[in-house]
Parts: structure tokens; sequence; C-alpha cells
């Protein structure tokens, strides 16, 4: 459900409750403290869609004083259709017992980017929602001024109603309806925002998420629980290999299943994959449990294409050879080459870490539901990217996009599988083929979720250095040699981009005068996509991990080692360190502020007992990690049993993530990242084998079970500056946690581990 987009102003107001729709359009509006004169517009960060800040797209006030805010972004459990509508009533000043949530449909051009993908929610948002807000306070204001005949100056809205400071008269919010709507909308530069003083709800926790109750009772609605009248249902038979194709195939007795009612071929993949749908066939039947009955019938012969002799075990020797070979230079300063000709054996040190494919195993696999009418389509699924949905449909159906209506659903997890719609597409290819008007709903199974997943990349990064007699790191290479997610739109890239080496591994800060990191040209032989924290996670990996290894070499504490390597508190331009994405922000407002990294390093530390002495078998293990514009520092306590079993026993986790918008949030996506980290580390691993996954479902791909997580996990929000601008919360906690983890390990058995998962310590 979302405010009527079709409904003019007038009409609204002639309707039949009195409401007003407040609009501003603070074009080139920079009103936060840190928006100096002369910075890009804030978000402008080239994704489509861009902010909105209007309220008349984004809020509506019933006679009765509801409030109604609109949430533009999905929900996955990051808490954004609470926060940001938060955000709004903070500075309308709305009482949130009489605030009430409804989600956008897919539309960007009224919307702003709808695309939940890198942490931005909250970075790019934040100040349009306070721009809304403020705008729809100070027309309620000049509302009452004019009513009572005083200047707007000696009135003020507190908590859903205006006062008239002097004299004590009160108006509700929903009596000034009308008249605030026929107010001037304020120019912006009179636009006030509130002081941090008087924030009500920004920063602290008394706001309730606002499907908190509904989930907690079983009646949310995620995309597996929809349901339509007439609804049938379809699961696909998908090629095993990427690029395959099928050759022949027999539906006779799957059509003889009982309640299968079709048998649809789903066109191939061309070229790229993009968010194109593999290809198969789709059974169609009326319940879920006969198309999986009728999928298993089919009789299928498959063409495995190019990738059909992909092994994992044989590629990883191809990217270790790539990463021993001179690569595509992408950060060069100084002379490594001739830093490492002129260094004693004994002052090199060279370490190869491997990291896996991984699967983002949502605990909701996809899903969608696609009903055709009439030229139009009408689509509800759980999705990270409702508009590259909406596009994918409109093309497959060759419809116009405004003919599409994306309603989007709570998401069962999402991690950026979910921002890549081919299972949409789907749907719509098996709604198209189905009588005019019957709803289809498209189930992936686990297996399915688990055997064509979009991919995290594979990885062999080697990492060679020079350490003087001092301890003093003299020079650093790091080569990384894994496929490229260009490789999802352009068929046959090799070598990953700047974006991707971007990520902890050509911005690092560190006090090295000769520093090259170079790219490996090398094939993705499967779909691969970003993945939460995305290249961060093997690019930490390894340079953390070698971190720990040089500060034994120096024979220095690791702690102490890491403050001296990133040296005293300064602010870098991310340009300086051949950084030219920075997550596509500007470089003059979030430089590389090595302060706030060193301060994360000391609360997570301090908040370990770091230095402490630790029973026989213990280990503390510390890691850190700049990512889309945060700073976090982990560190993992293990124990190791004699029979190498990793028993971890605490994480103590901190973030500067700037400006704390909703506390409770981030400590969640801290403790949800702590524990994806630690599955990933210790079980995560998708192999290959003739082409085809290896893994199926839970029993062969792992995830962290309660027992063995952590007893504790002790979160440390740091510098809550409300100066600075936003980064991001939900992917900033995963990279640090592995080579966290491998690190402890080290320290309780003197046993490195280059090479993930761990499963056991051997």
């Amino acid at each position: 459900m979302s405010i009527n987009s079709g409904l003019s102003r007038r009409g609204f107001l002639q309707g039949s409750i009195a409401a007003l729709t407040l609009a501003v359009t603070a074009k080139g509006l920079i009103t936060a403290a840190w928006a100096e004169e002369g910075t890009p517009r804030y978000g402008a960060d080239g994704m489509s869609g861009g902010t909105v800040d209007d309220p008349l797209i984004f809020v509506s006030i019933a006679a009765d004083g509801t409030v109604t805010i609109v949430a533009h972004r999905a929900e996955m459990g990051t808490g954004v259709r609470t926060s940001l509508p938060m955000v709004v009533a903070d500075e309308m000043e709305a009482r949130w017992e009489q605030v009430r949530v409804v989600q956008a449909e897919a539309d960007e051009i009224r919307y702003g980017n709808q695309n939940v993908d890198g942490s931005r929610s909250v970075r790019h948002f934040l100040m349009p929602m306070r721009r809304v807000g403020a705008a729809a306070r100070q027309m309620l204001e000049a509302a009452a001024a004019a009513r009572w005949s005083v200047p707007v100056s000696e009135v003020k809205a507190i908590q859903h109603e205006v006062v008239h400071e002097r004299t004590g008269r009160r108006l509700r919010y929903g009596e000034l309806a009308v008249d605030a709507a026929k107010q001037p909308v304020p120019d912006a530069k009179v636009l006030n925002l509130k002081d941090r003083k008087d924030f009500r709800y920004i920063g602290k926790d008394q706001v309730r998420l606002v499907d908190l109750e509904a989930i907690g009772k079983g009646q949310a609605t995620y995309g597996m629980d929809m349901r339509l009248p007439g609804m049938v249902y379809a699961v696909v038979a998908r090629p095993p290999v990427v690029g395959g194709r099928l050759r022949r195939f027999d539906a006779s007795k799957a059509l003889a299943v009982a309640g299968v009612l079709k048998v649809v071929e789903i066109p191939a993949m061309s070229g790229a994959p993009a968010f194109q749908p593999l290809g198969g066939l789709a059974v169609v039947a009326r319940n879920t449990w006969a198309a999986r009955q009728g999928r298993d019938a089919l009789q299928i012969e498959w063409d495995g294409g190019g990738n059909g002799g992909y092994d994992s075990g044989e590629f990883r020797q191809t990217l270790a050879a790539a990463a021993r070979t001179s690569g595509k230079v992408v950060r060069n300063q100084g002379d490594v080459a001739q830093a490492w000709s002129q260094a004693p054996e004994n002052q090199r040190l060279v370490a190869e870490y491997h990291v896996p494919h991984l699967a983002h195993a949502s605990m909701e696999p996809p899903v969608a539901t696609v009903r055709i009418n009439d030229g139009k389509a009408e689509v509800w699924t759980s999705v990270q990217n409702p508009v590259a949905a909406r596009d994918a449909v409109a093309a497959r159906l060759k419809l116009k996009p405004e003919n599409i209506r994306v309603n989007v659903l709570l998401l069962g997890g999402g991690f950026g599988r979910k921002s890549k719609p081919d299972f949409v597409d789907e749907a719509a290819v098996v709604a198209q083929a189905m009588p005019e008007g019957t709803p289809v709903k498209l189930v992936w199974t686990r297996e399915d979720d688990i055997r064509h997943d979009y991919l995290h990349t594979v990885s062999v990064e080697r990492l060679e250095a020079v350490i003087d007699s001092r301890g003093q790191v003299r020079s650093w290479l790091h080569r990384s040699a894994a496929p490229t997610i260009a490789s999802l739109f352009t068929q046959n890239a090799m070598g990953q981009q700047i974006f991707e080496s971007a990520m902890s591994a050509i911005n690092m800060p560190y006090r090295i005068p000769n520093v090259r990191v170079e790219t490996a040209a090398v094939p993705a032989h499967a779909r691969i996509g970003w993945f939460r924290s995305v290249a961060n996670i093997p690019h930490a990996f390894a340079a953390q991990c070698f971190i720990a290894e040089l500060a034994l070499r120096a024979g220095k504490d690791h702690r102490e080692f890491a403050l001296d390597l990133i040296g005293p508190a300064r602010r870098i331009d991310p340009g300086a360190m051949a950084d030219t994405w920075n997550y596509t922000e500007s470089p003059e407002r979030y430089p590389y502020d090595t302060g706030r990294l060193r301060a994360v390093i000391e609360a997570a530390c301090a908040g370990a007992g770091w230095g402490r002495k630790l029973p026989e078998g213990h280990g503390l293990g510390l890691a850190f990690c700049y990512s889309f514009l945060s700073y976090t520092a982990t560190v993992v306590e293990v124990a190791v049993d004699d029979k190498g079993e990793v028993h971890v026993l605490s994480v103590d986790m901190a973030i500067d993530c700037g400006p704390q918008i909703k506390p409770e949030r981030i400590r969640a996506q801290l403790e949800g990242g702590a524990i994806m980290g630690l599955s990933l580390a210790l079980l995560g691993e998708i192999t290959f084998a003739k082409g085809r996954v290896v893994q199926s479902n839970f029993h062969d791909y792992e995830v962290l079970r309660h027992n063995a997580s952590p007893r504790t996990i002790r979160t440390h929000l740091v510098n809550d500056d409300h100066n600075l601008p936003p980064g991001g919360v939900g992917e900033p906690p995963v990279p640090p946690v592995a080579p966290a983890l491998c690190n402890a390990i080290f320290a309780a058995t003197g046993k490195r581990v280059r090479s993930l998962p761990v499963r056991k310590v051997v």
C-alpha cells in the first residue's frame, strides 16, 4: 500500500477525509553542518533515481491526526522501514504513536533510488528525510499562526500540536491539515532543521520497529506468504551449469502428476548473465508440492556449454598461479621491486590466502508472484531493487514500465542476492504463458537457492612485504586473483575493477614507503554477484592476517604494531591512495580518517581486555577494516581443544559510522555481522565439479548453529558525531570477523590459517 501517486493535491483535499499533504522541493539545499559550500548535493552519487525530499510524496496527515509516512526502501532486517520514517517524525514533531508507515511501490522517479544495496539507505536519505519532516513542521506552524493572526515566530510545533506560547492556545495536527496545505512551500533558505539537543527519536531507542509485533506473531507478509485467489504455483528446472541449455526434454511424466497444469519453457540465458533467468523448464501446478513432484518427473538432457568443465579445486591452482605473476597495477608508489630485491631473506615475508565461493543463503529463498491483466502486470515480491524488477518484467512482457506495479514485501534476508531480480523475470515468463489474470507464484527451493545463486567470488590473495630490523614495514605488494563482478554485465570480463580494488586493497592508509597493488585477469565460470561487503571479505581477510604475521615477525604486540603502522590521526584524500571510487562519495566529505580507525581498534581491544592472561589453548585475535564509509574493528576470543575444534567464546566489535540514528539497529547489525562472519569463516564454501555446484542444502552448505555461536557478543558504538556524514552499517561488520578469528586461532595454537573455511585446526 502507498499514497496514490495519481491523486492531485486539490483532489486529495476534496476527499472524504481532510488531510494535509506537504511539499517542498529543496533542490540544491545543503543544510547539514558538515555540508560545506561548494560540495555536491547530499547523496548525489550517480545512483539511478538519486534522492527525493518532497513531502508531497512522503507525508500525509488525516483529520484524526494520523500521520502517514511512506517507507521507500525495502526492509530486510536493517530496520530501515522504521529508521527513515522515524527521522521524518522527529523533525516534524509527530507523536510516534500516531504515525502509520506504508511501503512504497517501485517508482524511483517519485521516491528516488530504491535499491537497498551498498549500505546507502541512511547514508543517502538521512538529510532528505530530515528536510521532509522540517518542511511539514514549518507549514503546520504557519497555518496555526495564520489562524490565530499572530507572527509565526510566536508558535511552535510540539508533539503533534502547534502551541501559541504566549497565550497557551493549541491546535492539533489534524485540525490544521487543510489550512497547512494552503500554505506556501517554505523556501530552502528558511528551512530550519532541529538542533541535535532537540531530537526526540534520532539517536535514541524508544521507537519500536514498526514490523516487530507482526513478525513476532507470524502475521508479517513476506514473499512466501503471498496468497491470491486462483493462484497457481511454479518451480523451475534450471541448467545445472551456468550458460547451459536444454538439449531435449520429455514432460509427459511431469504432466501426469496430479495437480500439474503446465510445463513452460524459459528461454536460455544469452550473453553476460546480468539479471537474466538461467533458462530451463517451469512446472506449474495447483500447489508447490505437486509442482516439485512434476519437476522431479521431467526427463531432461542438458548441454553444459562453456562452463561444463569448471572444477573449483583445479581453478584454485589457476588463481594461485595468477597471483604469483605480475598483473594489472592499480596502485603504485615508491619502488616495491627494488625494496624487495635489496632486502635480505630474513626481512621478506610472503603469504597467500584463499577464500572460496560463498552463497548468500538467506533464510527466505527467492520468490515472486506475478499477475497479468489488460496489458498490465502486478508483482508481489521480496526484492532489494524493486525498480530493476519492474524493468525486467516490462522488458520481458514488452510493456511500458508504468504498466508494471511492483509491491515490495518484507525480505527474509537478502545480503545482495535479492537485488538481482532474475526470479521475478522467471515468474513473468510463466504468468505470460497462463490464462490472463492467473496469479503465478514462482518459488525457489533451498536447493535452487544454493545451486543457482549469484555467488561471492572465489579468490587467492598474495601478499609480499619487507620488514626491516627495527620492525618497520618498508614495502607491501598485494596481488589479488579473483573473477570480477563485471563479468555479470560484460561477457568474458576479467580483472577486478577499481570499485573492487577500492575495497580494502588499494585504500590502505599505512605508513609504508613502497606500495604496489595488482589484479590478475582470471575468468568467471559462475554468476558472480555482490555479497554483503563484497570484495572487502577476501581483501581484508588477507591484509589483516598478513599484518598479524608481520607483527609476529617484528616481535611486537599485534595491537601496538597495527597502531604504529597506521600512524597518527590524519585525514587522507582517498585519491592519494589511488581510490577514485570511494564508495561513490565525495572525498572531501568522506576522507579516510586514521584517527577514527585507531579509535575503533582501541575500543574493541578495551572491550575484549586485550593483553590479559588467557588459559592455555585460548587466544585473542584482532582485525579492522574501513568499508562503506565506516570504521570497524573486531576482537575474537577462541578456545581450541585437543581435537582441533574451534570454540568461539566472545566477539567484541566496534564501529564508527558517524551519526548514530537508531543505536539498537546498529548493535543488531553488528551482532548479525559477527554471526554471519563466523559462519562464513568456519563453514562457508561452495565448490564445483563438472560445472555444477556440489552443495545443495544446509547439510552440506552449513551455517553457524546456535550451539556453535559465541557465548558473548559485545558491541561498542564509537564517535556519535552528528557533524560527520553518516557511514554504512549493514555491510561493515562482516570483513574483520574472519581475520580476527584466524589471528585468534594462531594466538591459541601457533598454527596459521590462510585458507577458508577453517572447520577445524589440524
